[in-house]
């Protein structure tokens, strides 16, 4: 009981108190703000038959996904009310691509309809707020004022009177703060349904960080696994192959006894089968990993260019560098496509194009080949598609009878 009590004549006092008062009073204006720019997003509306009209509209929709941001933050920084940023917009390629993103994007319409409902919460939070601290604050200094001559007209004409409007006025101030957040609750509930992520956008979001984090594990133990294999195994099998080799050597300065010509073909069978060997495992620590990646997406074309058996034009614009999960498929889906293009398209020159642009990594590998590819055809460009979705990639084939191939692949720049 005790404590209650505290708590209640404190309250007027804490920062908590204040922040909420001055949300309230600031909410009126921001609500003017807001239904001023709805109208106009509404007259905008009107005219989206137009061909200006829909760029127009495009636009209003990410204003009020920016406002609502504005919206947020306030109402952390002065309610406490912490909720999560809606997923950020990611505009498809293209100018009718972004229109239609714009003019999609789930979170920009709530946030217009933030604006729609919050006129009515702000009457009531401002009238709530300026009409109980306001009155409180008056009537707490009724005894100061009252007997000024100006205000000889009020009913407060005696001391008993102004003493009782002062406390009248104290118990309004106690009681204001609990009156104010009550009143700002309908503005607390609104921020949360409408300024936050849904749920299945916050599904979404949490899938495809697990998923980005687990291409990135992936490829990082892909990683370790290969130079281990390199450091390792690897450089064990060279030591046997060379003991091996020293070994036939020290053998054939022997003599010609039939036990040691069988110790040679023993000899020489375990260095072939370790060479062999060797090859196998240079091959796998390829697969895994190439060491050229080491040196960044556009060395490791150019190699792959360098080494091919056709002429390859390689261009290449890449201000920044993708993740590493990103830059391992674009590697070998050109690599495989490389391939494909010297031993069955009949080509006689390919062509590399790699560029980024609005977190976009475009590769695109064209040949003059006879053409005919299709993603039907064999196991090779359904391998690479099933690749290049792993990271909400696509892959887009054309390839009429005649030629030329030209395939598309386009990943994100960060996964």
């Amino acid at each position: 009981m005790v404590t209650s009590f505290r708590v209640l004549l404190a309250a007027p006092a804490r920062k908590r108190a204040w922040y909420e008062l001055g949300y309230a009073l600031v909410s009126l204006p921001i609500a003017a703000v807001g239904l001023i720019y709805l109208l106009v997003m509404l007259l905008t509306a009107a005219t989206a038959a137009t061909f200006v009209g829909v760029p127009m509209l495009a636009v209003s929709v990410l204003g009020a996904r920016a406002l609502g941001a504005v919206d947020r933050g306030l109402a952390r920084a002065l309610l406490g009310v912490e909720v999560p940023a809606p997923p950020p917009f990611r505009p498809r390629p293209g100018l009718i691509g972004w229109l239609g993103s714009a003019l999609g994007d789930g979170a920009g319409w709530r946030a217009a309809a933030y604006r729609l409902g919050k006129p009515p919460v702000a009457v009531l939070a401002s009238g709530t707020a300026a009409g109980l601290w306001g009155s409180g604050l008056v009537l707490l200094s009724c005894p100061i004022w009252w007997r000024i001559p100006a205000l000889a007209h009020l009913p407060v004409d005696t001391w008993p009177r102004a003493l009782l409007a002062g406390t009248s006025g104290a118990v309004l101030l106690l009681l204001a703060p609990w009156t104010v957040r009550a009143a700002l609750l309908p503005d607390r509930l609104l921020v949360r349904a409408l300024l936050g992520p849904t749920r299945a956008s916050a599904r979404i979001h949490e899938l495809e960080t697990a998923r980005a984090q687990a291409v990135d594990d992936s490829a990082t133990a892909l990683r370790r696994i290969e130079r281990d294999l390199h450091d390792g195994t690897q450089a064990r099998l060279v030591a046997l192959a060379m003991s091996l080799s020293m070994l036939k050597d020290e053998l054939a300065e022997t003599g010609r006894d039939d036990r040691l010509d069988q110790a040679r073909v023993l000899v020489d069978l375990a260095h072939r089968n370790a060479r062999e060997a060797l090859v196998e495992l240079r091959d796998l620590v390829r697969g895994i990993h190439p060491a050229v990646l080491d040196k960044g997406l556009e060395a490791a074309l150019a190699t792959l260019a360098a080494t091919s058996s056709l002429p390859v034009d390689l261009r290449v614009d890449l201000p920044r560098r993708p993740s590493a999960a990103v830059e391992t498929i674009a590697y070998f889906c050109t690599a495989e496509l490389l391939a494909n293009a010297a031993r069955h398209s009949g080509a006689r020159q390919a062509g590399i194009e790699l560029r980024a642009r609005n977190r976009l990594l475009r590769l695109r590998v064209r040949d003059d080949g006879a053409g005919g590819a299709a993603m039907g055809l064999g196991t090779g460009l359904r391998g690479l598609a099933d690749r290049v979705r792993v990271v909400d990639g696509t892959l887009k084939i054309s390839s009429p009878p005649g030629g030329p191939t030209v395939v598309t692949v386009e990943l994100p720049l960060h996964t």
